[in-house]
């Protein structure tokens, strides 16, 4: 039997838990980007030692938001703070639910004036979406699906640079010394004769670039990117060194979105499709309620703290404010000790042999 909603979909099981734990769809994939180009092990190194280039040009979904309200229509539904959100910045995105819960995050970048694009999983777009759709914004919106679902072809490349020689990378395959751009603000840059932008960006710890420009050039610039990178020691990262750079910069990439339940979610859950992402999503690992609430996280959970500012209203502000003071979990970091892990190591793979 087929079912038109995710609303439907639940009404069929005992509770939301049973319905993604049951989920065939399997681990979320990271699709025409190879699995490695040189090794793991390189690939793993090269943005804490050399330099480091990422294809983030298929896994992620694009939400495309023009029109006069459009700024307004984001303020109402994120966290975040829009006061000083000028053209040619960006900033995390972080949507909730009424009651304080996190539906989703993505990278919003201001483009230009009433013009935002927001990159990332898909729930914080689809809750966009939906709003915008059933709410009475003079705006738009255009969505551009990661490269599973649209055979391949995007509306823009999205490449990434990293690690200590990032900036001598750019300077090179620019040709010119690069200008004192601030952390998540962004400039142009000529590229293989290609007018790209470019968003000042870091990851765990070390300098770098988040460069988008149209598909067509993609091929054009990440050749360019990567002959200008040899004597730097550069590497291509494949789809299986990816995943682990948010594991080792403490990200949490997929938040369960806290949608599945509550009457005042219901006509939302009604319109997500039943073969949209939170209706076919996995919920994995060792943790197990009968209740999806206990799945929830809120910004505070996730360490987002720092972005919510309550200087506007907001889905899930009033939810917000009572937990500000006392938040119920903090995230913390576990480190291992370096010599019981060169102690383990040899005993590993003494059991492999």
């Amino acid at each position: 039997m087929s079912y038109r909603s995710l609303e439907e979909a639940l009404q069929t099981v005992r509770s939301p838990v049973e319905l993604l734990r049951h989920s065939q769809i399997g681990p979320y994939a990271f699709p025409v980007v190879r699995a490695e180009f040189t090794n793991w092990r390189d690939e793993q190194r090269a943005w804490r030692e050399t330099c480091a280039l990422f294809d983030q040009s298929h896994h992620m979904t694009d939400l495309y938001i023009e029109g006069p309200d459009a700024l307004q229509l984001l303020s109402h539904l994120g966290v975040n703070s829009f006061k000083n959100f000028k053209v040619n910045q960006a900033k995390q995105f972080v949507a909730c639910n009424h009651n304080g819960y996190v539906i989703g995050d993505a990278i919003l970048f201001h483009l230009d004036e009433n013009s935002f694009t927001l990159v990332g999983r898909p729930p914080v777009h689809s809750w966009v979406q939906y709003n915008l759709e059933t709410g009475r914004y003079d705006a738009s919106a255009e969505r551009d699906e990661r490269s599973a679902v649209n055979q391949g072809r995007r509306k823009v490349f999205r490449y990434q640079i990293q690690g200590p020689y990032a900036l001598r990378v750019m300077e090179k395959v620019t040709g010119r010394p690069l200008p004192d751009i601030r952390f998540f603000n962004m400039g142009v840059f000529t590229i293989a004769g290609r007018d790209i932008r470019a968003l000042r960006h870091g990851m765990v710890g070390q300098p770098g670039w988040e460069l988008f420009g149209p598909w067509d050039y993609a091929g054009e610039v990440r050749n360019a990117i990567v002959e200008a990178g040899q004597e730097y020691g550069i590497r291509q990262v494949g789809s299986r060194t990816y995943p682990t750079t948010c594991l080792e910069s403490g990200w949490i990439p997929s938040p369960l979105p806290a949608i599945y339940v509550g009457e005042e979610m219901k006509p939302y859950r009604q319109w997500l499709s039943a073969k949209s992402y939170e209706a076919t999503a996995s919920l994995g690992g060792s943790f197990y309620s009968d209740d999806i609430v206990d799945y929830y996280l809120t910004p505070y959970d996730l360490g987002y703290g720092p972005f919510v500012k309550f200087d506007h209203d907001f889905v899930g502000r009033e939810a917000l404010e009572k937990m500000a003071d006392n938040p119920r979990r903090k995230k913390v970091t576990l480190v291992w000790n370096g010599e019981d892990v060169a102690r383990v190591f040899p005993c590993s793979i003494l059991l492999e042999m």
